[in-house]
């Protein structure tokens, strides 16, 4: 038996685990999905938080009140990736795996502003559609409620419409707090690196571009492990669970 900690990406939470959580379990593994902070049915609004530290408190909380003999496999989506790698960089000890599900990987050698900045290249504000964006030039400030047809034709455009209809009910305002994480967010390759890690290709993702998550991989210095699944959109764990269920209990087993 694994113990899986399950994190949501922006504007999410963690019922958008509930199709993978249950198969999880069904074969045999702990699983945790967690809210983030002004995520999900986490009380606290996006104002309220002064920096990623205070959005990320509750997967370090958690991290942290791990028996000190257990080791977990982290699983992260999207922004997730980036709560990731702090919980790698804090705790590499009690991680026996940590598995990026189409999510922004930072590594020692490239930042969270250089991923940033990579990504919107491709990935202009009129992409965004419907979607509510207020962003600073310098990409330092960005928050983001994602609109309808944004949901539809980038993130859901292969999930079933009742996920689709999901979302759009509980979707919550997110930020990416770069400009926190360009002062403060550091990985090295004693701690994070000495983590294993695996990045899941979505093939079909049409906000994170298969190109863009294959740039992201061989920029990272250490060597990442990768799997691919097929007709999987950027929502894989509502489009494709059995599928990534799959992937993931491989995963455990080494």
């Amino acid at each position: 038996m694994q113990h899986f900690i399950l994190v949501h990406g922006t504007g999410h939470g963690a019922w958008c685990w509930y199709k993978l959580a249950p198969l999880l379990r069904e074969a045999g593994h702990r699983v945790t999905a967690l809210d983030l902070a002004a995520s999900g049915v986490d009380p606290r609004q996006l104002d309220e938080l002064e920096s990623f530290a205070d959005y990320n408190a509750p997967l370090m909380e958690l991290m942290a009140s791990l028996p000190k003999r257990e080791r977990v496999v982290l699983v992260g989506h999207s922004f997730g990736g980036v709560s990731l790698a702090l919980a790698m960089e804090r705790f590499p000890e009690k991680i026996s795996a940590a598995v990026f599900v189409t999510a922004l990987m930072p590594s020692p050698t490239t930042s969270v502003t250089q991923i940033a900045e990579k990504f919107f290249e491709g990935h202009p504000l009129e992409a965004y559609l419907d979607s509510e964006v207020e962003i600073t030039d310098d990409l330092r400030s960005f928050s983001i409620t994602f609109g309808y047809k944004y949901l539809a034709t980038k993130l859901y455009q292969l999930s079933p419409p009742e996920d689709l209809a999901l979302g759009a009910a509980l979707m919550r305002p997110g930020s990416f707090f770069f400009g926190d994480l360009q002062k403060r967010m550091v990985v090295t390759q004693e701690k994070y690196g000495s983590a294993r890690r695996v990045f899941v290709v979505c093939k079909e993702d049409a906000a994170m571009a298969k190109d863009f998550q294959r740039w992201m991989i061989k920029r990272s210095p250490e060597a990442v492990r990768v799997k691919e699944i097929d007709g999987a959109d950027h929502m894989v764990m509502l489009s494709k669970p059995r599928e990534l269920c799959k992937v993931l209990v491989e995963i455990a087993r080494g």
